[in-house]
């Protein structure tokens, strides 16, 4: 059973912010690969979406999160049976407060 991935508007902001940090720092080449890489990690769960931890710090929410890492990011996702989807709902720089984690989306 192959799932789609699809990005929230909260989640393509952020990997937006983190695409603009890196362009400062490191250069455009630098950008693309750290944003490319995290715009991939997702397809490993196309088969399995469930294969990660639940988020902890997300249990007192609606939907289940789970979570998913690369690199120094956290990605946040959801799961969507019926629809066959892996709703990205945050990409989470994994450097902060994890307090953080828990702003509203």
């Amino acid at each position: 059973m192959v799932y789609k991935v699809q990005w929230s508007d909260f989640a393509e902001n952020e990997l937006n912010k983190i695409f603009e940090y890196y362009c400062e720092r490191a250069g455009i080449n630098v950008a693309n690969r750290i944003v490319l890489k995290i715009i991939l990690e997702p397809n490993r769960l196309i088969n399995d979406p469930e294969i990660s931890q639940r988020e902890e710090l997300l249990l007192d929410r609606e939907s289940k999160y789970f979570y998913l890492i690369c690199d120094s990011y956290k990605l946040i996702y959801s799961v969507d049976k019926a629809l066959k989807l892996i709703k990205i709902a945050d990409v989470f720089d994994t450097r902060q407060n994890p307090v953080k984690l828990k702003r509203n989306k």
